[in-house]
């Protein structure tokens, strides 16, 4: 039998909600898609920047929810036979529901930010806490003003562990999350030159990132990047803001959780480290050295949050890569195989170079040959066209053979190429698809990446419709 979430009581007392109709005792869930809700689950009407939650209200009932949550300005709109609570704005109860669940809240909570590697991170703790009790954690990359409060409020009275993913693009975002959130433990992944278009520099995200700090509990822990260029600015920031608790992690000598060594190789990363005082040897489930490095953060959350160093290092063996965050496959051609691993989801200069670094690692065929595909990176502001062309460093650092550029940005690093390594060029991923296709052969291995907006994932659909699919991406043969 599905656990109650949330009795209708609780949940209406939380939220300020006039109770309408045939109400179920309680829900064993939260949706805010009307296709996905689940029986029993509620369905909170919240108005997105396309749709408004409230068209779909009879669609969720009709698809099992046990009950809608509305605006009053709404109210009139459904009948009182409908099972409704019924709040003055949709989105604010949900903030008022996730206030709530962090008041009963008994479990550890660990809150991620970065401006690469969150997600990954995330679902890192998840793979290693998960084992050792129960364990929540934000779906998909829920990290923003309505997918914290919702993720905080799907958090079980009963879990041992909880991990949120905090996001932003604009200062002053992270603040008002965290502070909902209130974790015991603060990962800042790195700081790197992303939304370059909303900050005057560098220096500016890293104070963005540093909002985190404003949440943390009394007695909480930051864990700080200590080789980034920013770790300093941050280390302040976390003083000044009250944290008692810094724990670093990296190369230097002077980390806290440091990596001593790593063997990098094309599925995985075995991994040598000092863990807060511990000797531990471990492998990563997924390669690169960025996950290796993330790795020492995620190991050194669990042990602040009471987990075991060894269970947790032993658990990094299974964790694999979330969709389009380097999701690797096979596709058959004649005469053999291609590899594709998929980082259609996003992109900007630092993860770019850690996922050509990955390329470069993967093995290929006898007649084979590395190939990239990128889209345009956004929201760089006017540093843009040196950043794209500023790639052409990585694609000869890591052995890289072919590289097809996508997008009027791209075209920066089309332009930096050596003809030799020029595979193709279109405005469009979806006029990129039939030149890329048209070029493969057996023994390739396929790197997509791109910013959401540059729609590489059609660019991997095209991939998956075209050729039938393998087994398992393994190794091959360099």
């Amino acid at each position: 039998m599905t656990q109650q979430l949330w009795s209708i009581a609780a949940m209406a007392e939380a939220m300020g909600a006039e109770c309408i109709g045939p109400l179920p005792e309680g829900i064993t869930g939260i949706s805010i898609d009307s296709r996905t809700i689940a029986p029993g689950e509620a369905y909170f009407a919240i108005k997105g920047d396309v749709h408004d939650g409230h068209a779909f209200v009879e669609a969720a009932l009709n698809n099992g929810g046990g009950l809608a949550v509305v605006a009053q300005s709404h109210r009139a709109g459904f009948s009182d036979g409908r099972p409704l609570l019924v709040v003055p704005d949709v989105l604010a109860g949900l903030v008022d529901l996730a206030r709530a669940s962090r008041a009963r809240a008994q479990a550890q909570i660990i809150a991620v930010t970065g401006s690469v590697g969150k997600t990954s991170t995330k679902e890192a703790l998840r793979t290693v806490l998960q084992g050792q009790g129960e364990t929540h954690a934000s779906a998909a990359s829920f990290n923003n003003h309505w997918g914290v409060p919702l993720s905080l409020a799907r958090c079980p009275s009963s879990a041992r562990f909880a991990i949120f993913e905090i996001g932003m693009n604009h200062a002053g975002e992270i603040e008002p999350l965290v502070k909902l959130v209130r974790p015991h433990v603060a990962i800042i992944t790195t700081v790197e030159p992303v939304h370059l278009e909303f900050f005057s520099g560098i220096g500016a995200i890293a104070d963005a990132k540093a909002e985190i700090f404003a949440g943390l509990e009394p007695g909480g822990a930051a864990i700080l990047n200590i080789d980034n260029s920013q770790f300093a600015r941050l280390r302040k920031k976390a003083k000044a803001g009250g944290v008692s608790r810094i724990v670093t992690f990296g190369e230097n000598a002077k980390a806290d959780a440091r990596l001593l060594d790593v063997a990098l190789h094309g599925e995985c990363s075995a991994v040598h480290a000092d863990m807060l005082g511990h000797d531990v040897t471990y492998k990563v489930g997924v390669p690169g050295r960025h996950m290796a490095m993330n790795s020492l953060a995620v190991l050194a959350a669990a042990m602040l949050a009471g987990a075991d160093l060894a269970l947790s290092a032993l658990a990094l063996a299974a964790f694999r890569p979330a969709a389009g965050r380097g999701v690797r496959r096979t596709f058959e051609l004649p005469g053999g195989t291609v590899t594709l691993i998929d980082e259609s989801y996003n992109a900007n200069p630092a993860s770019m170079t850690a996922a050509m670094a990955v390329l470069g690692q993967t093995g290929i065929g006898p007649q084979g040959r590395r190939i990239a595909v990128l889209g345009d990176m956004l929201e760089l502001g006017p540093k843009s066209a040196e950043l794209h062309s500023g790639l052409a460093a990585s694609v000869a650092a890591n052995k890289i053979d072919l590289v097809y550029c996508c997008g009027p940005l791209m075209h920066a690093l089309w332009d930096a190429l050596p003809s030799a390594k020029k595979g193709g060029y279109a405005e469009d991923s979806a006029r990129l698809e039939s030149q890329l296709v048209a070029g493969l052969r057996a023994g390739d291995a396929i790197m997509v990446k791109g910013s959401l907006g540059s729609r590489m994932k059609l660019i991997v659909s095209a991939l998956e419709k075209n050729f039938p699919s393998g087994a398992d991406a393994d190794d091959l043969t360099v």
